[in-house]
């Protein structure tokens, strides 16, 4: 759990981009900007949850891109759906990361992230920053940030959380799903999830 609520963490270090940084940033440029607003905005806000929600809303967007995520933690089930359930699909597994980011907010308030590498991944239009988080007293957690070349921008499609890909992790879990309930059960299971969530704040 520790490893998927740091997940959360780093999910939403990388969302809170201001809106000024041009597409010409490079990802550690963004990750390195980004954490330091985000922290600086957690601190600010920490006892304002639905402001929090706001501005998650408002500035992750840019930055990730949710269908490909989805479409990979999906696996082949993907292309079996139609464009009504990948649009569902989609949308539920947005709303999952941003509800399960905002319960570990308060815990990482004060944190401090250190980028450490950055590497080319498996073409030229990706790249991969690690980073470390470091919270007083306690052992670093390293992340890693995907990034893939969309048009202009940088958007971020996976992170891994010592080693362990959220990706890969959500695909084993969503396939389990869909062979015993398919890709409607699928959905059903997240938005009742997250419904459930929403009712509970």
């Amino acid at each position: 759990m520790q490893r998927f609520i740091s997940f959360f963490l780093a999910f939403g270090l990388c969302g809170f981009m201001p809106h000024v940084l041009a597409s010409s940033e490079t990802p550690e440029q963004l990750v390195r900007q980004s954490s330091r607003d985000v922290l600086e905005i957690i601190r600010k806000n920490d006892k304002d949850p639905l402001k929090v929600r706001e501005l998650v809303d408002a500035r992750v967007a840019p930055l990730v891109d949710y269908t490909h995520m989805t479409q990979l933690a999906a696996g082949r089930h993907w292309k079996t759906a139609t464009p009504e359930q990948q649009q569902a699909l989609t949308r539920e597994f947005r709303t999952m990361l941003v509800r399960t980011y905002l319960s570990a907010l308060t815990i990482y308030k004060n944190a401090q992230v250190d980028v450490k590498s950055v590497r080319a991944g498996n073409s030229p239009s990706e790249q991969d920053v690690r980073t470390e988080v470091n919270l007083p007293g306690e052992k670093p957690i390293t992340l890693d940030f995907s990034f893939e070349k969309s048009g202009a921008d940088w958007k971020v499609y996976d992170i891994s959380v010592g080693g362990v890909s959220f990706i890969n992790n959500h695909r084993n879990t969503f396939a389990s799903v869909i062979r015993s309930e398919g890709i409607d059960g699928l959905i059903k299971q997240l938005a009742s999830r997250n419904a459930a969530s929403s009712a509970s704040k």
